[in-house]
């Protein structure tokens, strides 16, 4: 163990950050190269290997052999010698490990789990490296550097956020409620605004194909395969009523009070349904018991007819319904909400705030490090990153670049395989970035997210069920994000909560009630829905919970006031 790990976190910090101005070079290892006395290595595109722990599953990445990884290793010297998370863990384990054991991989993307990282020390403070080796960081960050802070208290960088753009614009919908577009079609493109509209659409679909090539057909299929239960159980009882997206919690937007979102009378509603749906036989018996592959395998069968996800979550049975030729078995998203009386809030922008990369204590090279981020966060590296690369998965005509059509059918019928030869959408979180909407220097997006390439990427059952919506993406269907103001406190689920200490411990207690009581609820008989929730609710009290939410409460100021500079009380 070297000196720096023996010292406190801020002690360790601070004169790590010191000798880093002294030296770049950590350790001995392997491709590291020889620092001078105030810089890297004079020649950094000389080859060195950096380890990398990514806290997301990545199973298309492909060793850099890629067309974009290997233009990167040309560009960098650079190559990643990495490891994912594997399944849907979230890198828990992985990371719990790191920071008991104090051995590192050099680079790390840690989401949820960086301030574990930070409380063993084994995050470098990026403050003075971003400032001294990174100026296209710099330029892209410049209007949010206080959003990279860790938090009011520690104001160190530990990580820079890779997985949000900078001056975001939305111009699709990948969430909501999803129902298939031939279910849509052949019922006529009804109108589906509440759940109670969802529910009609899928009870009426069924009673008429009871089977889909020759199995049950699915109305509704939940996955509560550990914390994907968030996605498509929890975080919908509060989209569809008003709430705002931040987690396990509400914030009250005029004081900041927060409490656990289950708390809400409304969102009780939102389970009564999910009950309901479940004695109607319109849930699927299975949602509560599967695994992650056995509800993916269900999806790219056909016979699903509705979800309650984010296109991410199910993108990959998705992708196999679309190599299948399959398109009218893909999903429509809809901002479906507990009554008219709500409004989805989906589109409401958050600022830059969201996971990101960091760089370790045991890094050889950190300067390297920074360096290499860096370069990956220069408008060649994003355009790189985003579009591929030049005559391979784009052409430039008349000065602007064009995707074939060849690449876009192959981008959106065989995407697996696309990502995994040609690397785009593999490098996302190496770099900071702007985000969708904006343009270079020469005219040109970015990304390839915008308008007329996300309608071109459509397919025809898509365009056929948008047109009868009378819209051209699916955003046009939801609330605009000019209908809300940005959120002050940003992307909580990025914000640090102390590792250690009576928050963890009454957390994980309430998290074990949730993951046990909301599937009770939903699967009890209705006469005995109430009482259930209603003791549910006193478990959490019991084990702390509204000490747990003071704590949270003056969290989400100290992050207001970090983020605005107000004078929060």
């Amino acid at each position: 163990m070297t000196m720096i790990q023996k010292l406190p976190k801020k002690c360790g910090i601070a004169l790590l950050a010191s000798m880093l101005l002294l030296s770049a070079g950590c350790s001995s290892t392997k491709n590291n190269t020889a620092n001078n006395g105030n810089d890297s290595s004079s020649d950094d595109s000389s080859p060195i290997t950096f380890s990398f722990f990514g806290a997301d599953a990545n199973p298309n990445w492909n060793n850099m052999q890629d067309d974009v990884g290997k233009e990167i290793i040309a560009k960098t010297g650079v190559t990643l010698d990495a490891e994912f998370d594997v399944g849907s863990g979230g890198g828990q384990d992985k990371i719990s490990l790191m920071a008991a054991s104090g051995q590192y991989p050099d680079i790390i993307y840690a989401k949820g789990e960086l301030g574990k990282l930070v409380d063993a020390g084994g995050i470098i403070d990026l403050t003075d490296l971003i400032d001294k080796y990174a100026p296209n960081i710099k330029k892209v960050m410049s209007k949010s550097m206080n959003r990279m802070k860790y938090s009011k208290e520690d104001q160190a960088i530990y990580s820079i956020p890779t997985n949000v753009g900078v001056d975001e614009q939305v111009f699709d919908a990948t969430g909501g409620f999803e129902v298939q577009l031939r279910v849509l079609k052949e019922l006529g493109y009804p109108q589906i605004k509440t759940v109670q509209d969802f529910e009609s659409v899928l009870k009426e679909y069924v009673a008429k194909h009871p089977t889909t090539d020759g199995q049950p057909t699915i109305p509704l299929l939940l996955n509560a395969d550990g914390w994907k239960s968030m996605i498509t159980v929890t975080n919908q009882a509060a989209a569809t009523t008003g709430g705002a997206g931040d987690g396990e919690y509400y914030v009250v937007p005029e004081t900041y009070q927060t409490m656990l979102h289950y708390k809400r009378p409304e969102e009780k509603e939102y389970f009564r349904w999910l009950n309901h749906m479940y004695n109607e036989d319109l849930l699927d018996k299975d949602s509560f018991v599967q695994k992650d592959d056995q509800y993916k395998s269900k999806i790219s069968s056909g016979r699903v007819l509705g979800l309650t996800s984010v296109e991410w979550e199910y993108q990959d049975a998705e992708n196999a319904l679309k190599s299948a030729g399959k398109d009218e078995y893909t999903y429509a998203h809809f901002p479906v909400t507990m009554g008219t009386q709500y409004k989805d809030n989906s589109m409401q922008a958050i600022g830059v705030d969201g996971y990101g990369i960091s760089i370790s204590t045991s890094c050889k090279d950190p300067v390297r490090a920074i360096k290499f981020l860096d370069w990956l966060s220069s408008d060649e590296g994003q355009v790189l990153r985003n579009w591929g690369i030049e005559g391979k998965q784009y052409n430039v005509e008349n000065g602007k670049r064009i995707i074939p059509d060849d690449i876009r059918n192959q981008k959106v019928n065989d995407a697996a395989n696309f990502s995994k030869q040609t690397g785009i959408g593999l490098y996302s979180i190496f770099g900071v970035r702007y985000g969708d909407g904006v343009k270079d220097s020469t005219d040109n997006y970015y990304t390839t997210n915008f308008p007329e390439q996300i309608i071109a990427s459509y397919s025809n059952a898509e365009k056929e069920t948008l047109a009868a919506y009378k819209a051209k993406t699916w955003k046009d269907l939801f609330p605009a994000a000019d209908e809300f103001p940005v959120k002050e406190w940003g992307a909580l689920y990025n914000m640090q909560v102390p590792t250690d200490g009576d928050y963890q411990v009454i957390y994980q207690k309430t998290q074990d009630i949730v993951h046990k009581r909301i599937p009770e609820a939903i699967l009890a008989k209705p006469a005995d829905f109430d009482k259930l929730y209603d003791a549910f609710l006193k478990e959490m009290n019991d084990v702390g919970a509204e000490k747990m939410e003071k704590q949270y409460t003056d969290l989400v100021k100290a992050r207001v006031s970090l983020f605005t500079g107000k004078d929060i009380k």
